[in-house]
C-alpha cells in the first residue's frame, strides 16, 4: 500500500529543527520525507492521511523489557530488586504457561502501541508465544529467550534458545530478529556462559543481558570472580558479539571504558532503577565515553508503564538532578535516545529509528491539539517536558497502519483485557 501523510510537522536529523511537509510511504519503506509535492512523477498514493496539527516522529524504541510481566503489574511493589525477584516474581513466573505468556504480550503490545512505541527488546521464557503475538499485531521486536546457568532450566533454556533462533529470525516478514538472553553474571556461571557464547558464534546473534543492575550483585560477582560483572563479561570475550546491557547502573570508569572499547550498547531503564531503588546509572559519562544509550521501560511489574514518553522525561530530569547540570541531557538527546540510538543499541539503525527515505516505514503522529502541548514554542522540548503516550493519534509499522485515531487495527484490545483479568485471578489463586 502508498501512503501520503499530508502537511505534518516533521523531526528532522538537525537537532531541535522541525520542518513542516508530506511523507510518502511505497509497501514497507519510506519514499519521500520532507517538502510538499516532492513524490517522484507519476507516483500514486492508495491513501492520503491529513498530518495538519501533528507532529511526525519515528516510531519509539524500547531498548529493554520484559514484555509479559504486564500479568504482575501492581502484583509486587515497593520491594528492593533481589526481594522482589526471589520471593515474588520467580515464584509466580514458574507457574505461567505459554498461553499467559502470550495474552500478557499482547497487552503489552496494545499498551506500547497505544503510547507510541514500535520495537521492542524482550527478554522473557515462552518466546515462540511472544513471537506469535508480534507476528499477529504487525509491530517490531527483537526477542530473546531468558536464560539461567543455575536451576532446573540449564539446558531448556539453551534448547529454547536454539529452537527460537531457527524458527523465527526474521520472522514476521522481517520484522522479528532473535538474539540470545543470559540473564546476568550472576545466574549465569563463566561454564555457562562460554556455552552462550558459542552459541552466539553459531548463529552469529546478539546477546540481551542485565549488567550491574545493584550494588550488591556488582559485590557478589567481585567476592565470587575478583572483577566487576562488565570486567566478567570481558574477560569470556563477550564484547566478540553484539552486547546490549540492561541497567549498567553500577560502574567504574574502568567499566566504562571496557564497554565503549567493546562496542557494548546500554539499555537504560531510569523508572525502572529508581522504583527498586537500584541507583541512578552514570548515562552522561557512558555518553561521552561514546557508549551508545537507549532507553527501555523494563516490564510493568517494576515499573509500571510501558509508556515510552514517561521514561524520556523520567530520563531527562534525572541526569539534570543527578549532575546538577541543567544541560546534561536535553530534551533532543533524550528523543534521540528513545529513537535512533534505541535503534543503533539494537542493530537496526540501517532500517527504522529516523524518518529518511529508504528506511523502514516505521512512524507516528503526535495530535498536537492538546492543551499542555501549547503554545507550539519547541516541539522537541514538548515531546520529552509534556507529551504523554495518549497524545499518540497514529501508529505505522512497516508501512502498515495499526492504530489511526486511536483505534487499535490488528488486535481486540477489550478481549485481551478481559483474558489478561482472568488469567490474574488463576494465578493469584494458585499462590494462596
Amino acid at each position: 500500500m502508498n501512503i501520503l501523510i499530508k502537511d505534518c510537522y516533521i523531526l528532522t536529523d538537525n537537532r531541535d529543527q522541525v520542518d513542516r511537509g508530506d511523507i510518502a510511504i511505497e509497501g514497507s519503506h519510506l519514499l519521500q520525507v520532507g517538502a510538499s509535492g516532492q513524490a517522484p512523477a507519476g507516483w500514486q498514493p492508495d491513501r492520503v492521511l491529513d498530518g495538519s496539527d501533528h507532529l511526525c516522529l519515528p516510531g519509539l524504541i524500547n531498548c529493554h523489557t520484559h514484555a509479559a510481566m504486564t500479568l504482575l503489574r501492581g502484583y509486587a511493589d515497593d520491594l528492593p530488586l533481589m526481594e522482589w525477584l526471589e520471593k515474588k516474581i520467580w515464584p509466580v513466573e514458574d507457574k505461567f504457561t505459554g498461553e499467559d505468556v502470550y495474552w500478557a504480550t499482547l497487552l503489552a503490545i496494545i499498551e506500547m502501541v497505544k503510547s507510541g512505541t514500535t520495537t521492542f527488546n524482550d527478554q522473557y521464557i515462552f518466546m515462540e508465544e511472544v513471537a506469535r503475538a508480534v507476528a499477529e499485531t504487525g509491530i517490531r521486536a527483537v526477542l530473546a529467550r531468558g536464560m539461567k546457568g543455575v536451576g532446573p532450566s540449564v539446558e531448556r533454556g539453551l534448547e529454547e534458545s536454539r529452537s527460537l533462533i531457527e524458527q523465527w529470525q526474521g520472522g514476521a516478514g522481517g520484522r522479528i530478529t532473535v538474539w540470545l538472553g543470559p540473564h546476568a553474571p550472576y545466574t549465569c556461571p563463566p561454564a555457562y556462559m562460554e556455552r552462550v557464547l558459542q552459541l552466539a558464534a553459531e548463529y552469529r546473534v546478539g546477546i540481551h543481558i542485565h549488567v550491574a543492575e545493584t550494588a550488591g550483585e556488582v559485590e557478589q560477582i567481585k567476592n565470587k570472580y575478583g572483577k566487576t560483572p562488565v570486567k566478567y563479561l570481558q574477560d569470556l570475550g563477550a564484547f566478540r558479539f553484539p552486547v546490549l546491557a540492561a541497567h549498567c547502573v553500577h560502574l567504574t570508569e574502568d567499566d566504562i571504558a571496557l564497554l565503549a572499547e567493546g562496542k557494548a550498547a546500554v539499555a537504560h531503564n531510569p523508572e525502572s532503577n529508581m522504583k527498586l531503588a537500584s541507583g541512578a546509572a552514570p548515562v552522561v559519562a557512558m555518553r561521552r565515553a561514546g557508549i551508545t544509550v537507549g532507553l527501555g521501560t523494563d516490564g510493568a511489574a517494576s515499573n509500571n508503564n510501558l509508556d515510552m514518553f514517561e521514561e524520556m522525561r523520567s530520563a531527562a530530569l534525572l541526569h539534570k538532578l543527578v549532575n546538577q547540570d541543567a544541560l546534561a541531557l536535553p530534551a533532543y538527546e533524550a528523543l534521540m535516545m528513545a529513537t535512533r540510538e534505541g535503534a543503533r543499541a539494537l542493530g537496526l539503525d540501517q532500517e527504522v529509528g529516523v524518518l529518511k527515505p529508504g528506511y523502514k516505514a516505521d512512524l507516528i503522529l503526535i495530535d498536537l491539539n492538546q492543551a499542555h502541548l501549547c503554545p507550539r514554542h519547541k516541539l522537541v522540548a514538548h515531546m520529552v517536558y509534556s507529551a504523554r503516550g495518549s497524545d499518540v493519534d497514529t501508529v505505522i509499522i512497516d508501512g502498515r497502519p495499526v492504530m489511526e485515531k486511536r483505534r487499535l487495527l490488528t488486535v481486540d484490545e477489550e478481549m485481551v483485557r478481559h483474558e489478561v483479568e482472568r488469567r490474574a485471578g488463576q494465578l493469584t489463586a494458585l499462590l494462596l
